[in-house]
Formats: C-alpha cells, structure tokens, sequence
C-alpha cells in the first residue's frame, strides 16, 4: 500500500461529514480534488469503504475499520511531531479546555497571544452546558474548565478571572422612565430562564429566592445565545451577563432595566482538578493566565463595565 497522510485526512473528512461537497469545503479543496484522493486512497483496497445510495454516502462495515486505523496513524504522526518539537526545545502538545457557553465571550482573550507564542500547542477547546464541563473535569478529560459557578461535588483549584456582572434586561420596545425600579418590578415582567444547572440561572435563582420575589416564569431555553434572541424578540425578558449582551446593547437590540441592587456580581474562575498532573502545554497556559490576566482585561475588557453612571445609580 502506498497511501499519503493526506488522503487519509480527506478520507476521515468524508467519513465525517458524510458528503464529498461538505469535505471539500471543510478542507478548502475542490470537490474534484477532494473525489480523486478518495478515488486513489479507495484504489488500494479491494472492498469497497464507502457507497452511495440515493444520493447520500455511506461508509461501509470495512470503511468504519479503516477509519478507526485512519484516526491512530494521524494521531501517532501528531505525538511524533510533539516529541520532535519537545527536542528542539519548543513547547509542543495538546491544551484541552472546557466552557461554559457565556465563557466563550471570555476565553479567546485569554487564548490569543499564549497560542500565537506558542505555535507547537494544539488547542482543543469545548463550549457546552455547565453539566458536560463539570463532567469533562470530573472524567479528567480537560486540564482546565472556565466556569462562573464553582462545582461543590469536586475538589478544584482556581485563578479568579474577572468580575461577572447580571443586569435585568429587554428589548427596546417598552419604555422604561424611571430613575431606578425595585425589585416589584418582577411581578409584571414574564421571565426567561437559562436550563437548569446554568451558572447563569444558578445565580439569577438565588438573587430570587433570597430577596423573595414572585416572578412570572415565561420559558427556559438551553443558551445564552437562544435566551439573548427571545428578549430581542419581546417573548419576556431576563437577568443576563454584561460580557454577552454589551453587542447588543451597543446597537439599540437590548436595553438594561435599573432595578435596585444590580447588578448582581459573581466571578469567572479557570479552575482544574485539584492536584491534577499537568502537561507542558497546561503549566505555560496556567502560567500566561497568572501572570498577563490584569493586563487582558485592562487591554480587552476595559469598557466592561459600560455601565459606570447606572452603577452609581443602583449601589
């Protein structure tokens, strides 16, 4: 056999996206180009490793081997690409982190320049629900999760990142005259909730509870994202973080409602499993974090709090 590490890439492609034309724009290939190196790759077998029916591809019982065997033979060239860089004294390796979805506004910022210097690392990075990144730490998948929220039910360390601010807010539409509201404002104003286990609802939750306020609950949705289009589109309205609405808020989509004791404050915290074996790759980004973390925010968050006269309104 006589097969190339890019076919083998564009086979897993295909395998993955089950398309040739998905691949293709995938790999930034050409259809023709990406179909001749299926062709040549499928050349050296005698059984067949995929087939359409219809007009959708399938991979074969075969194939689904062939992947498998595919996916440990890039895997094994990448380790010989880490160990060669580690020689030449270049820091090499996999950086895996998981966040929270509002997290995602965050982390690049904290990324950025540690991935530019450091052109070695691979980063695997996982936004998803507080429920799978707690999970992916419990399981030690991760070496770092991004959470606003710490977990009770592991051991963790952390480095607190930046302030995490909630503010009450809705669309344009309705007029909001006065000065600053009290919290009797919630018994007219239809709720829209994060899912359950949300950082973002744990703590919209406990301001409730603990100032026991009736509210009327309108819907829950799974993201912050899904949450942020329902307000805009006058379903109801919710308590959110500053650091995914500030778009918006810009542009007229959203506005804040002054409602006494906001906004209600909690912390963004990188955290990782206490006493956690930590690769090369994990101690530099650690390090980075430690030591740059006042610097990012002051350079890329500095108008954070866009809000200064309403805070002073609200304390």
């Amino acid at each position: 056999m006589n097969y190339t590490l890019h076919q083998l890439q564009v086979f897993l492609k295909i395998t993955e996206k089950e398309s040739i034309t998905k691949a293709a724009e995938e790999l930034f290939l050409t259809q023709p180009a990406v179909s001749i190196q299926l062709r040549k790759f499928q050349d050296q077998f005698e059984i067949p490793l995929t087939e359409v029916v219809g007009r959708k591809l399938y991979v074969t019982d075969f194939g689904k081997g062939i992947v498998i065997a595919a996916k440990k033979i890039l895997e094994e060239v990448k380790n010989m690409n880490y160990k060669t860089r580690a020689y030449q004294g270049k820091l090499s390796g996999i950086l895996k982190i998981s966040v929270v979805s509002t997290g995602k506004y965050i982390i690049p910022y904290f990324l950025s320049d540690f991935m530019e210097q450091s052109q070695g690392v691979d980063l695997r990075l996982d936004v998803t629900n507080k429920t799978q990144v707690v999970q992916s730490l419990e399981k030690n998948s991760v070496d770092f999760s991004l959470v606003s929220v710490l977990p009770k039910e592991l051991q963790v360390e952390k480095v607190q990142l930046m302030e995490n601010q909630l503010y009450l807010v809705g669309n344009t539409l309705k007029k909001f005259e006065q000065k600053v509201y009290d919290n009797t404002i919630f018994k007219d104003l239809p709720l829209i909730y994060r899912e359950q286990g949300s950082g973002t609802r744990v703590t919209m939750e406990k301001y409730i509870k603990n100032n026991n306020i009736p509210v009327k609950k309108m819907m829950e949705l799974t993201s912050n994202e899904a949450v942020k289009q329902a307000v805009i589109a006058g379903l109801g309205f919710s308590i959110m973080p500053l650091i995914g609405i500030r778009n918006e808020l810009r542009t007229g989509c959203l506005q804040i409602i002054p409602v006494k004791g906001f906004p209600i404050k909690s912390n963004w915290y990188l955290i990782w499993l206490k006493n956690k074996k930590f690769s090369l790759p994990a101690v530099a980004f650690l390090n980075h974090v430690k030591d740059q973390k006042e610097a990012i925010i002051k350079d890329k968050f500095e108008n954070y709090d866009v809000l200064t006269n309403l805070n002073r309104c609200l304390s």
